[in-house]
């Protein structure tokens, strides 16, 4: 599902949860769940399991239905997977079989109807730290999302570059050597995105490019947090780091652009803040927005009343480094 705007192709990405429609994802702690018995856990977790497995399949169902072309699964769609502790296979559930095959039927829905699908792992899974076993975690976890990428089709897994612990290059070239320990399945589908604190576009193009590696361009990222690239040079250069269709980030600041901290979300995308420099590629943009799939729907709407005037170029999102007005 795409959105053609006079011969422009932007997929636009839901990510992981809905505001208003009722399709609910289920979550656990290790904390909870340790109360237990072994068996009853692997039970619990394993309906949690199945749930998440028949809610995803509807929210790809609900994405076909409205014209949503990517979702962002959640990390947690097989809660406590990798945990130390109340870790499990799916060999080790109950349902571990259905869980599967309900998983690949999302695989299969996807494909039919051209969706596509993402993980993006929470900030504690990281390849630049220097504690070995933030590294072990991180590996496990990455492996973990891997496993249902395959059933599900999804190729990307997006992570940052994490911190700079005092020695931004000595970080990079840590997340350059433990790249060697990733499985193919992993590796296959890594993608790194800039972020608004530590790693603009380019301290991570020039890894990107010589490991292979796409760049998931964060535009609202990289106003919060500039370098020297301007937007529409980030988007070039981002764009040349891929092998298949691109995957950006879109959002907008919950105060506006002037107020106190421009990193936080707003419920929905001002059009303004759409780079216009994105509008000739095709691409997948995922929207990062409170309101979800709310969110979503009006960015359509807004893309669409640009393409039904046949003038994209009054879309005034500035590509040459400011933020818009």
């Amino acid at each position: 599902m795409v959105i053609d705007m006079n011969h422009l192709h932007i997929r636009l990405g839901l990510c992981c949860i809905f505001r208003g429609q009722p399709i609910r994802f289920r979550r656990t702690t290790a904390r909870y769940i340790s109360r237990f018995s072994r068996p009853e856990q692997l039970q619990r977790i394993s309906s949690l399991c199945l749930h998440n497995a028949q809610s995803l399949h509807k929210a790809l169902r609900y994405c076909a239905a409205h014209g949503i072309g990517d979702f962002r699964i959640n990390s947690q769609i097989l809660p406590l997977y990798t945990h130390p502790v109340v870790g499990y296979t799916l060999r080790d559930l109950p349902n571990g079989a259905d869980i599967k095959e309900g998983l690949q039927l999302c695989g299969h829905l996807c494909r039919s109807r051209d969706i596509r699908t993402s993980f993006h792992p929470d900030q504690f899974t990281l390849l630049s730290s220097p504690k070995q076993k933030v590294t072990e975690n991180a590996l496990a976890e990455l492996d973990y999302q891997a496993m249902v990428a395959e059933f599900t089709g999804a190729d990307v897994i997006n992570i940052h570059g994490g911190g700079a612990y005092g020695n931004k290059p000595d970080a990079l070239a840590r997340l350059r050597r433990h790249l060697a320990y990733l499985p193919g399945r992993v590796r296959q589908r890594l993608t790194l995105e800039n972020d608004d604190r530590v790693y603009p576009p380019e301290d991570l193009l020039p890894l990107c490019l010589e490991e292979g590696i796409p760049l998931v361009y964060d535009v609202h990222h990289h106003r919060c947090l500039p370098d020297r690239l301007s937007i529409a040079e980030a988007t070039d250069k981002a764009l040349h780091t891929w092998n298949r269709e691109p995957l950006f980030h879109i959002s907008s600041p919950k105060l506006g652009w002037q107020g106190k901290d421009p990193r936080q979300h707003h419920d929905y995308i001002d059009p303004m803040d759409f780079p216009e420099c994105w509008l000739p590629h095709t691409l997948t943009v995922e929207v990062e927005a409170k309101a979800k799939e709310l969110a979503v729907a009006r960015l359509q709407q807004d893309l669409r009343l640009l393409a039904k005037r046949g003038t994209p170029h009054t879309l005034h999102s500035n590509c040459n480094g400011e933020v818009p007005s």
